[in-house]
């Protein structure tokens, strides 16, 4: 893998992270339990994208 492409996945991983930590913060704050739920699973599935993206490297 070529620096520049590891720079990418590094990037990805940033981008992944934050999202991840701004659901979790957001579905703190959610009153109504359906949409904190679907936020919560979008955490989740951040998480799940992290891995992925770390696994290449």
């Amino acid at each position: 893998m070529s620096p520049k492409e590891l720079l990418y996945i590094e990037d990805a991983l940033g981008h992944v992270t934050f999202l991840q930590t701004k659901c979790r913060e957001t579905a703190m704050q959610l009153q109504d339990a359906e949409l904190k739920t679907q936020v919560e699973q979008m955490a989740q599935k951040q998480g799940e994208l992290f891995a992925k993206f770390y696994s290449l490297v």
